[in-house]
């Protein structure tokens, strides 16, 4: 597999305490709000947030002539670090970001300088496996993660037996829709802002089809998800879930029970995204977390 190139930007001044964003599968670091961002510099963090390879503004490859795993995916979160000229970070990450951040803990711990995993599932679980036999009605084998939310699985089949949308409008609407079940029941919903957001995604994408590969990605290779490592996690850890998560509901406890002394931090209304009523509580955390 030959090396791709990574778009990132940073915040903050350089001397401050580093903080590299990793985001979830298939999606842009633009999804870490500005607002967000913003209070963590204002908090005297130096922030990065990056493109995972085939989406944004990072490049997107053809996945048949060059494939990748989601160890390559990984891996990228060295080289964003390497190239930023950091030998360590305060991860924070986010969904899938979050199964990259503890694997990165485990394999590199000398590069972890603390550790905030939000809405995400243990690493070794089996995430994927439990919402695709979810997605097809398979019954789950004694002992897996729960499912998600009914409401999720639904939209997901839908989507999976519905055409492709046929234009701009039609694909912003879809990714609305997504964002919309994704937030939860807890918070209102600002469709506006959401459609500001995902106008700003689609238009900065270089292949918005191109993040399909991530599923290629999880079938290509060996599991990525190496099995009852958690317990060799040695940087602080807290992990986050919302009140309503939708995707990967008290995945977050199992995280926390199998990590040495990580703290568990429920968010109250939050589902599975970061909107602008958990900023300062989310920010606030973060940045207690990642002093001293």
């Amino acid at each position: 597999m030959s090396e791709v190139k990574i778009w990132s930007e940073e915040f903050g001044a350089v001397t401050d305490a580093p903080i590299l964003l990793v985001m979830g599968s298939m999606s842009q670091g633009v999804l870490w709000p500005d607002e967000f961002v913003g209070r963590l510099v204002a908090g005297g963090r130096r922030v990065i947030r990056y493109d995972h390879r085939d989406t944004g503004r990072s490049e997107t490859v053809d996945f048949a002539a060059d494939p990748y795993t989601w160890d390559d995916i990984k891996d990228d979160v060295y080289r964003v670090l390497d190239a930023h000229g950091l030998a360590a970070a305060h991860l924070v990450c986010h969904s899938a970001g979050g199964l990259l951040g503890q694997y990165v803990a485990v394999e590199r711990p000398e590069r972890v300088l603390s550790l905030t995993v939000i809405g995400s599932s243990p690493l070794g679980g089996g995430e994927g496996r439990v919402i695709m036999r979810a997605l097809t009605g398979q019954p789950q084998p004694e002992g897996s993660l729960p499912e998600p939310a009914p409401e999720f699985v639904a939209f997901y089949r839908a989507l999976l037996a519905a055409p492709p949308p046929a234009d701009r409008r039609a694909r912003i609407d879809g990714m609305i829709a997504e964002q919309r079940l994704l937030h939860g029941t807890g918070l209102p919903f600002d469709e506006d802002a959401a459609r500001r957001l995902q106008e700003r995604i689609h238009d900065r994408a270089r292949d918005l089809s191109a993040v399909a590969n991530h599923r290629l990605a999880a079938a290509a290779g060996p599991d990525f998800e190496p099995v009852d490592v958690l317990h060799r996690v040695t940087a602080r850890t807290l992990v986050v879930e919302g009140g309503h998560e939708p995707a990967k509901p008290g995945h977050g406890a199992l995280i926390a029970e199998q990590i040495p002394g990580a703290r568990l931090m429920i968010v109250a209304g939050m589902g599975h995204t970061l909107p602008p009523e958990v900023h300062d509580e989310l920010a606030a955390a973060v940045l207690t977390h990642t002093a001293g």
